[in-house]
């Protein structure tokens, strides 16, 4: 079977870091659910600031082109895209990405589901490509914009979920080479939890009717409860049964890398597993949830900090949603 590598990855972060005070003290900023351990707010995040899906992902791909050569990153095969707020109706920014950077892909795919784990998804969407046709590259996309638009409105801005997500983009390039191999992926699509994270109109519209109430996440004490337990659940349950699946204890893991949701989930992901923090890098602090961007822009810093070495097993990880997704992959970092 064809190797195929994660060979280097980049993040960008949009504008000055904001702090948690631009919501903390916003006139009627109070919300029964804002000492629920789920919304426990960072201390800074990103937010655009008028820029689109393809601009976010136009500046991240910046450093793999100069690592690697404009014509080499041109040339790829597959483009895969999950953004996490669409900027339009019925068209993804996939083909937006293609024209920006001038790629040609015989394979380009925007990903709607997986959300916070979607970059785990699309390396495996992108593995199956390779090994099963001719393409022998890939460039994976992450972008995130909702931070700065959807959880700014003057009306949501108050809440305690506003607080928490962060804009920023994330992407992975990977070849058909045994340079920085994936090992094996695991994912789980769960449809018992479909639709159970749902987005809320006060006045009961369709988000494309007119009307003025504003759009924000059903969030209830319930329903937060389910997604604790559920989070808390899978990722463990991924990454216990990809390590198994390499015949490694999960107490090998090098570096472990989630999505980012809230200081509750590391926690308990790096007890559940054994693993001490360090071996556990995160970004919340500095950039909040960032969704589906959080597993790239993370592992990059964690490359570029030096804390992922050569030859380090690395294992991303996490969920989706209020659970309809979850799935953790395996790379041997060649440094």
């Amino acid at each position: 079977m064809t190797t195929v590598s994660l060979i280097d990855v980049a993040g960008y972060l949009p504008g000055e870091p904001v702090p948690a005070a631009y919501y903390t003290e916003y006139p009627g900023a109070e919300d029964k659910l804002r000492d629920n351990p789920m919304f426990r707010i960072p201390p800074l995040r990103h937010h655009v600031a008028g820029e689109s899906n393809a601009d976010l992902v136009e500046r991240a791909v910046q450093p793999l082109i100069e690592r690697h050569g404009r014509e080499e990153i041109r040339s790829v095969d597959v483009l895969l895209m999950h953004s996490q707020l669409p900027d339009i109706p019925f068209v993804g920014a996939g083909t937006e990405v293609a024209r920006r950077l001038g790629l040609k892909p015989r394979w380009l795919l925007d990903v709607a589901n997986a959300g916070c784990a979607s970059f785990v998804q699309m390396i495996e969407l992108a593995r199956t490509i390779l090994t099963t046709t001719d393409a022998n590259t890939a460039l994976i996309c992450n972008s995130q914009s909702a931070a700065g638009q959807l959880f700014t409105q003057p009306d949501v801005r108050r809440l305690a979920q506003a607080a928490i997500p962060g804009d920023g983009c994330g992407v992975g390039y990977l070849t058909t080479s045994a340079a920085a191999p994936v090992l094996d992926v695991v994912t789980r699509h769960i449809g018992d939890y479909g639709g159970d994270m749902t987005a809320v109109l006060e006045d009961g519209r369709k988000y494309w009717e007119p009307g003025e109430s504003q759009l924000r996440i059903g969030f209830s004490e319930e329903a937060i409860a389910t997604v604790m337990e559920r989070g808390n659940r899978l990722v463990p349950e991924v990454v216990t049964e990809l390590c198994g699946r390499l015949g490694l204890p999960t107490s090998a893991i090098d570096t472990l890398v989630t999505n980012q949701p809230n200081r509750a989930f590391l926690s308990n992901w790096r007890q559940a597993l054994g693993l001490p923090k360090e071996r556990h890098p995160d970004t919340f602090d500095s950039c909040g949830n960032l969704f589906g961007a959080g597993i790239p822009i993370t592992l990059d810093r964690a490359i570029r900090s030096g804390q992922v070495k050569g030859g380090d097993l690395v294992v991303l990880g996490g969920f989706a949603h209020a659970g309809d997704f979850a799935g953790a992959a395996a790379i041997r970092w060649s440094g």
